[in-house]
């Protein structure tokens, strides 16, 4: 085999592997455009989230700049995608006064939410002597005085879309759920053995992705 035979066997497998390299790159693109064209058709929809209903076992914020509280919480949530499913993960759920947390983080279980399905959570959410800024605190027994607190139950977690066999890369999920409980009367509540009164709230959450 002479150096030209040599020369011309190796521009034909460069030539070769350019080829294939080339179609496999139209491919890849062919196949994301397909995906994006899919997916600005479907429109995924953000989940919606609404609060049910919260029961108070315990609400303490006697001692000076300090707040013990006790709650479970029931959040349904429902996906209204006719084509898309969603799954949910590392979801956490804690309740704020005035952008302030204070109960601990409790963690959601990750699911699988099909088309137009509905899920349900009633997790608890508590947290002992945890520190509040000194004018909040003046402001919870003020309000607890006057016999309804706001307070706000956040949601935080990630969300993945399924389209077909397609799953999406993971997105923030921040849901954001207003919650007014009352105090110094039952009669606005349904008693939960000797100290626990559930209020039914069936208040819609926002919700950003």
């Amino acid at each position: 085999m002479t150096a030209k035979d040599c020369g011309n066997h190796g521009k034909g497998r460069r030539q070769l592997i350019r080829r294939l390299f080339g179609c496999l790159l139209v491919f890849l693109l062919i196949v994301l455009i397909t995906i994006l064209i899919i997916w600005a058709i479907l429109r995924p929809k953000k989940p919606r989230f609404i609060l049910q209903d919260t029961t108070v076992y315990a609400f303490n914020a006697s001692s000076p700049n300090f707040l013990t509280s006790n709650f479970q919480v029931t959040v349904s949530t429902r996906n209204p995608n006719d084509r898309i499913g969603i799954y949910y993960d590392r979801l956490v759920i804690y309740a704020t006064y005035r952008n302030q947390q204070t109960t601990l983080r409790t963690a959601l279980p990750p699911t699988y939410q099909g088309h137009n399905e509905i899920n349900v959570w009633s997790p608890f959410i508590y947290g002992n002597m945890v520190p509040i800024a000194p004018d909040f605190s003046v402001a919870l027994k003020s309000e607890q005085a006057a016999g309804t607190i706001f307070m706000v139950i956040k949601i935080d977690g990630r969300v993945r879309w399924k389209v077909g066999t397609f799953v999406s890369g993971r997105y923030h999920l921040n849901v954001r759920c207003p919650a007014y409980i009352t105090f110094g009367s039952k009669n606005n509540g349904v008693s939960v053995g000797e100290n626990a009164v559930k209020y039914q709230l069936v208040t819609r959450c926002s919700v950003s992705v």
